[in-house]
């Protein structure tokens, strides 16, 4: 097959033409046009993941969990599986933490700048503050109770309760492995029809791949540059020392971490395992949604890397809820740049508490754009700082919430590769 005609390179394509088309929409005014006559394709393709999101997570934890056959081998599978996400999120948010005490990024950004930023962003951080008062006023164990669902068909109709529906999937999994053989074949061959089913759905939707990443991309950049291209370079210019921390940490993390454990953990290569999930990274960029890529995760997962189907399954939708460790080293990296900015100097206590806050607060984080600026005032507020400042970064959250997505379905697919080699479930294709 002719490479242009592999799907990968056509979404590239379809990325680079879509930045070039944003920037000359930008230089020549072209952003009205953008909205109204590109944008939508881009809105259609994320919502058609989207819509297959809910009944890929529904169908495959459900067989995944029904197929593990013993409470043993679930407890088993969930506990590594629980284990790995919660203590690589703690090392990126340490990494983090790390990184933006180097590079000190708050302290060189001029007075003027900070101020100019804080009035640009005023409404929506108002508006934000506003969703975060409301998280923050919340019990301590209201996190439990906002996981377990009071309506199901309520909760698989709004993709922000993804975590509700994952337990309600996992609970019905659960009693399925408990139901006699005779009773329990019929009810799970409908999940494992509907996941089937689900599937080739997925493969429909991806050959509209190259279109909506090429209107995607064309809109964030005509929306960030607002008609006027020199306002990026500009934003850039005055965060960027931010803007590196972030991505360095992101870089450090995804290479240190993930790639160690693949080598001492698994028999892929690093090539292997890049080439497999390029797919599932390219569309997360373009996308800045674990939740909506998931589809795609799997899909690399299981054809390119040799995941068995049961782990791929049970672990990449656990993953897409829980499993935010680009999201976390990001939060910590702003809320230390913040207070830089602000003038604020955190102990030694506070940036603990930025490590169990943002851990926390990751696990129940939506995995849709922007989620993780929300969780951030959280973590602002519990270190002192106040909420405001992320007026300072709201210009540039959009470019960053893409790299840090690629990092999240990097990590899922990392420990899918860990558990799968764990439960002698990898079967990497040859070649």
């Amino acid at each position: 097959m002719a490479w242009y005609k592999k799907l990968h390179w056509q979404i590239i394509l379809g990325l680079l033409l879509g930045t070039l088309y944003g920037v000359a929409a930008a230089n020549w005014g072209w952003g009205g046009f953008t909205a109204n006559w590109i944008a939508p394709f881009g809105k259609i393709f994320l919502n058609l993941l989207k819509l297959i999101a809910m009944p890929l997570v529904l169908a495959s934890l459900v067989c995944g969990v029904a197929s593990l056959s013993d409470f043993k081998k679930l407890s088993r599978m969930g506990g590594k599986t629980i284990g790995l996400y919660l203590a690589t999120t703690a090392v990126a948010v340490t990494i983090g933490l790390l990184v933006v005490n180097t590079i000190n990024p708050g302290k060189k950004l001029p007075p003027e700048t900070r101020a100019q930023l804080q009035e640009q962003y005023k409404s929506d951080v108002a508006k934000r503050s506003e969703v975060a008062e409301e998280t923050k006023a919340r019990g301590p164990l209201q996190p439990l109770v906002d996981m377990v669902p009071s309506n199901f068909l309520e909760a698989s109709g709004n993709n922000r309760a993804m975590l509700q529906v994952v337990f309600a999937s996992l609970l019905f999994g659960a009693a399925l492995v408990l139901v006699e053989e005779r009773k329990r074949k019929p009810i799970y061959d409908v999940f494992a029809g509907l996941q089937e089913v689900v599937i080739k759905v997925v493969h429909l939707i991806m050959l509209m791949a190259p279109i909506g990443v090429f209107a995607l991309i064309a809109d964030t950049i005509s929306t960030m540059a607002k008609d006027d291209p020199s306002q990026i370079i500009s934003l850039l210019g005055s965060l960027g020392w931010y803007c590196a921390a972030v991505i360095i940490g992101l870089a450090l993390h995804a290479t240190i971490v993930y790639l160690g454990l693949l080598k001492l953990l698994t028999p892929l290569s690093i090539k292997q395992f890049f080439k497999g999930i390029g797919q599932a990274q390219l569309l997360a960029f373009s996308t800045s949604s674990s939740g909506a890529t998931l589809p795609v995760t799997m899909k690399c997962a299981e054809e390119n890397l040799g995941v068995s189907k049961e782990v791929s399954s049970f672990v990449l939708p656990l993953g897409a809820t829980i499993n935010m460790d680009g999201t976390a080293l990001y939060q910590a990296v702003a809320a230390v740049f913040i207070a830089q900015a602000s003038g604020i100097e955190l102990t030694l206590a506070a940036q603990v508490t930025i490590v169990f806050t943002a851990v926390l607060a990751s696990i129940g984080t939506a995995a849709v754009p922007g989620a993780g600026i929300v969780m951030l005032i959280v973590i602002l507020e519990a270190i002192n700082v106040p909420g405001e400042g992320i007026a300072l970064i709201l210009g540039v959250d959009r470019i960053l919430d893409m790299c840090r997505t690629v990092v999240n379905v990097t990590g899922d697919s990392t420990v899918a590769t860990i558990i799968a080699a764990s439960e002698n479930q990898l079967d990497p294709p040859s070649g």
